[in-house]
């Protein structure tokens, strides 16, 4: 019984981080209207009431809980998409889709009550002054510890965040001794791409985490790299990619798409129907294309999956996407604040909205997408599709749907029966990233000879003693893997060696490594050669 309530615990978890994600994952626009678009003269009896209430109610409430409640109780009955977002909030909230933050260019973790750095942006305002993965931080401008205390991560955040060209001093511990460095914060890019390579013969592989200000940018150079190197099939990886800038999406798939193809449009009660389509010689108009998506694709993702699932150009691989089919907008408020409300629904090519229904209120919209990691509901809801959603006929007589999502051309479900026990435990804590990133640092040297994360795959094993030292060290945290199925072990060895190669080469080494594991990426190298 333990064992079956681990099994359904992993998929929700999945859940919540993709339902997270989609609060940023949304259709912004290219302009907002102005706080000069509402008449300040006109009050209506909901401004007199929060006016009341800050005035004379009997406790002390701050303006932005009266604004965010009120705010928030009325879009949540317009639809699951539309959010109200604090002043306080809105950098954040922004910065994603912006690509870009200004701070001094590393990762951290707090671990036994110590900020370590986990790794560092290559070429960025840290690693200029000789910080290092590894190093622990002590002391920020003198005044501030942030060592042997519980810190909230946004706290330190703050710490090391401000406008570029402005400093910041950092004391920190390397090997025992006591270091300093004044470090010039800078601007830091967010990449889009978490990894682009050729992971076969003629075959390039490209994963997007997101669609940001530039993602088609990026996209772009990765993919001129990849032709260099003589690609003729690309996999494209949507998985896990909530969305963002329509905009992104639209450009990227005129790269796949022969020009004057409708690629998307939108419409809505308030807002004109407008088409977006290809206007220029694509990149990569012929060769073979695979696109995998998942339950936490969404928005942008599904808009470019749509396009080329309705024009015949590429394979849509994996599970249904989410099904958010509808594009916000944003304007800015005059207290600072700003709404993301939904302006329009997108279609794709064949006249398809993919928005899934909300009618039954948000919380059952949001656990809807955890049933479909078990097989048996997968089944029963594709077979659901087939019987129930508008039917679409593409130009070469492939049936497709309308509502719902994006279902694959082929499906491939989710394989539960690898999350056994042992494995959804130590996914569920931070202990294997723990130990790959203390085994990176005592073994750097080792590490850092390998020539790239391709060298690296090939010519590196997870040794037994390391195994040993990983059993031994995952005791401390309370799991117990001295007794373990073969299958498991598998899986953890090669998630250890990712997680080291991410050490060295970041999210494309984690990808070059964790993708020879990956059932979905290994079926769509198969169909492509």
């Amino acid at each position: 019984m333990g064992s079956r309530k681990l099994q359904v615990v992993l998929p929700v978890l999945f859940a919540i981080v993709m339902i997270v994600g989609m609060l940023i994952g949304f259709q912004l626009k290219e302009k907002t209207m102005s706080p000069q678009f509402f008449n300040p003269s006109s009050r209506s009896s909901l401004q007199e009431l929060t006016e009341l209430i800050k005035n004379r109610y009997v406790d002390k409430v701050s303006a932005d809980s009266i604004n965010g409640l009120v705010a928030n109780e009325l879009l949540k009955h317009l639809d699951p998409h539309s959010v109200f977002i604090p002043s306080s909030d809105l950098s954040a909230a922004n910065e994603d889709i912006m690509g870009n933050f200004q701070g001094i260019g590393i990762e951290f973790r707090q671990m036994n009550d110590t900020v370590n750095v986990m790794s560092i942006m290559p070429g960025g305002p840290a690693e200029k002054v000789g910080l290092m993965t590894g190093d622990q931080l002590i002391f920020v401008n003198d005044t501030v510890s942030i060592a042997g205390k519980k810190l909230d991560g946004a706290a330190i955040r703050k710490l090391f965040r401000g406008p570029a060209d402005s400093k910041v001093k950092v004391k920190f511990l390397r090997a025992g001794k006591l270091q300093e460095v004044t470090i010039t914060r800078g601007n830091i890019p967010v990449s889009s791409v978490d990894a682009a390579y050729m992971i076969a013969p003629k075959v390039g592989f490209i994963r997007l985490n997101k669609f940001a200000e530039r993602t088609y940018e990026e996209f772009m150079t990765e993919l001129e790299k990849l032709q260099a190197l003589k690609m003729e099939s690309l996999i494209l990886d949507l998985r896990g990619n909530t969305g963002g800038l329509m905009k992104e999406a639209v450009d990227m798939a005129d790269e796949f798409l022969e020009d004057n193809k409708l690629i998307v449009y939108t419409e809505g009660e308030n807002t004109p129907r407008t088409e977006f389509t290809a206007k220029r010689p694509g990149l990569f108009e012929k060769g073979k294309l695979v696109v995998l998506i998942d339950e936490s694709s969404a928005s942008a993702s599904e808009i470019l999956a749509g396009a080329l699932q309705d024009w015949d150009r590429a394979t849509i691989m994996g599970r249904r996407s989410f099904g958010k089919g509808l594009v916000q907008q944003q304007f800015q408020l005059s207290d600072g604040s700003a709404v993301r409300l939904t302006v329009a629904r997108y279609f794709t090519p064949l006249g398809r909205n993919i928005q899934k229904s909300y009618a039954d209120g948000i919380d059952k919209y949001n656990d809807e997408v955890v049933g479909r990691f078990h097989q048996t509901d997968s089944i029963a809801k594709k077979d659901s599709l087939a019987r129930t959603l508008k039917k679409y006929k593409t130009p070469a007589g492939k049936i497709v749907f309308g509502g719902g999502g994006i279902t694959p051309d082929t499906t491939v479900l989710f394989d539960s029966s690898l999350y056994t026990r042992a494995v959804l435990q130590v996914l569920m804590t931070s202990t294997l990233n723990d130990f790959a990133y203390y085994d990176f640092v005592t073994n750097r040297k080792q590490y850092t000879a390998f020539k790239d994360a391709a060298d690296f795959k090939v010519n590196f094993k997870v040794t037994e003693l390391q195994w040993n030292r990983f059993v031994a060290f995952a005791a401390k945290e309370g799991l117990n893997f001295n007794a373990i199925d073969a299958r498991s072990k598998d899986f953890i060895l090669n998630r250890i060696k990712s997680l080291i190669a991410r050490q060295v080469w970041r999210t494309n080494g984690y990808f070059v490594v964790a993708n020879d594991a990956d059932i979905l990426v290994g079926k769509a190298v198969k169909l492509v050669q």
